[in-house]
């Protein structure tokens, strides 16, 4: 480097010496100035210290590993992560003899959600139906002795009362809701008896019995008895349902 300043004239040169330490480099930095005076030369030396700090290849590879590894636990996290909400869906969404059902909570309350197309006023609609009790529970404790018919017509017969605290009203309308959705007119008549010879209406007597259980009975096979034990009126109607259900599924299926 050269310079001018008050008539004098300089050089300077700069030297390096460089320490390693562990973790640390030490570099010794000296400039040395010749400064020229009219027939005078002079010298002057400064020095001082740079430290920057370094890492040794052990230490490099040992936070490159501890790098990698938080990436694979991240990634394994994230799967889990993945897994768990999967595992969660399919728990709360089934299907039972090809009809599909979500489990629902509404507070303290489980239902059991199905829906199928519909013709409502005229127009497409869905319609979604609930039941309490979980349908793969149903088969195993309500046993359905026959097979389930459905006409244009069905008859409810209760003799008995059979509130229940209340299961009994719903019990009827959840009868009354998915018969009428599908076009099938529910007459409840006390007086009316099992349609033998004619099978103009599907018959159904709800009385109390020693097990809940369905039994199909009749020539033409559209009469059945819901055998209600300890007031179970509930699971014994949704096991009709359920029946129900499925026949409706056959037949989406079939146009």
């Amino acid at each position: 480097m050269k310079g001018k300043k008050s008539g004098e004239k300089g050089k300077r040169e700069k030297k390096r010496k460089t320490i390693e330490k562990k973790g640390t480099k030490t570099e010794k930095v000296c400039e040395i100035f010749e400064i020229e005076k009219g027939e005078k030369e002079k010298t002057i030396k400064s020095c001082g210290v740079e430290e920057q700090e370094t890492g040794s290849k052990e230490q490099i590879k040992k936070e490159n590993e501890i790098l990698k590894n938080f990436f694979i636990w991240a990634g394994i996290i994230a799967f889990a992560i993945i897994l768990i909400f999967v595992m969660l869906n399919s728990v709360k969404k089934f299907e039972y003899k090809g009809v599909e059902f979500n489990l629902e909570r509404y507070g303290d309350l489980i239902f059991y959600r199905t829906r199928f197309p519909v013709t409502y006023e005229g127009k497409d609609a869905t319609y979604n139906f609930y039941i309490r009790n979980d349908p793969r529970k149903l088969e195993k404790e309500v046993p359905f002795n026959g097979e389930l018919v459905i006409l244009k017509d069905l008859v409810i017969n209760s003799t008995e009362n059979l509130n229940c605290n209340g299961d009994g009203i719903i019990a009827i309308a959840n009868l009354l809701n998915l018969y009428n959705v599908i076009g099938t007119e529910v007459i409840k008549d006390e007086n009316a008896t099992c349609d033998d010879i004619f099978g103009r209406y599907v018959w159904v007597n709800i009385k109390e019995g020693n097990n809940t259980e369905i039994g199909e009975f009749g020539l033409n096979g559209a009469c059945y008895n819901i055998y209600v034990n300890n007031c179970e009126i509930l699971p014994a109607t949704e096991r009709f349902l359920l029946e129900t259900l499925i026949k409706i599924n056959e037949k989406l299926k079939q146009r």
